[in-house]
């Protein structure tokens, strides 16, 4: 359902070293400190800060957009959201044998290890690698919707 221009909130992200996207959109769930939120427009303001994981978009358009965010900040106004990330990731720029890898790598390191420090990075480093992987699975399901319509 496309709305009015009014209804739309301008959203814009970008991590330390470039725009990811700007644009126009009806919705954005984002994981702030505190749990998942979802800002529609004429969200009451407020700043958060993003804790590692998925940031969902729906466009002007109608069309589903899927990041992977590592942490941040997200500021929302009544019209406006804005994201910015330690790094961000577009769906299309996300390497699953990667993040297959890591989660293997940090699993490993959480049975294995009895160093609090060692443990503590492996459990970031797995919630990034989970997190990745749930932007794929995201993708994956939007574009088996697409398929069966």
């Amino acid at each position: 359902m496309i709305e009015s221009p009014r209804h739309l909130l301008q959203v814009e992200i970008a991590d330390v070293s470039q725009q990811i996207f700007s644009g126009p959109c009806s919705s954005v769930v984002a994981p702030a400190a505190l749990g998942e939120v979802c800002i529609l427009p004429r969200h009451t303001p407020f700043l958060t800060k993003l804790l590692p994981g998925e940031v969902r978009l729906e466009t002007d358009q109608g069309e589903k957009r899927f990041f992977f965010v590592s942490g941040g900040y997200m500021e929302v106004q009544r019209t406006s959201a804005t994201i910015l990330a330690d790094q961000m990731l577009r769906s299309e720029e996300i390497d699953r044998e990667a993040a297959l890898e890591a989660k293997r790598n940090a699993e490993a390191i959480l049975k294995e290890s009895h160093l609090f420090t060692e443990r503590d990075q492996a459990k970031l480093q797995l919630v990034k690698a989970l997190a990745q992987l749930r932007v794929l699975d995201h993708v994956r399901i939007t574009q088996l919707h697409k398929h069966h319509r």
